[in-house]
């Protein structure tokens, strides 16, 4: 049996006011990469955050590891 790679986008989604949201949670983008970078592992934050799912916790994470200066650039925006 074959094995299919398939490329998934990461769970992020714009709302009405541009603020990225993880999967269908209203939890913002900036609260979970701040929690990961304060040493929360992806299972603390899904604890912290209930309505979040886990593989989505992960997917978001590993897409800040991947684009990590894109991932702060929006963040700083967010601060301003």
């Amino acid at each position: 049996m074959a094995f299919t790679v398939q490329a998934d986008a990461p769970p992020l989604r714009e709302d009405a006011a541009g603020a990225l949201r993880v999967g269908d949670s209203r939890v913002l983008l900036e609260l979970v990469i701040r929690a990961f970078q304060d040493g929360a592992t992806p299972e603390t934050i899904v604890q912290r955050y209930s309505t979040l799912k886990l593989p989505e916790v992960y997917a978001v994470v590993a897409y800040y590891l991947r684009h990590q200066e894109e991932v702060e650039a929006y963040l700083a925006g967010r601060e301003l």
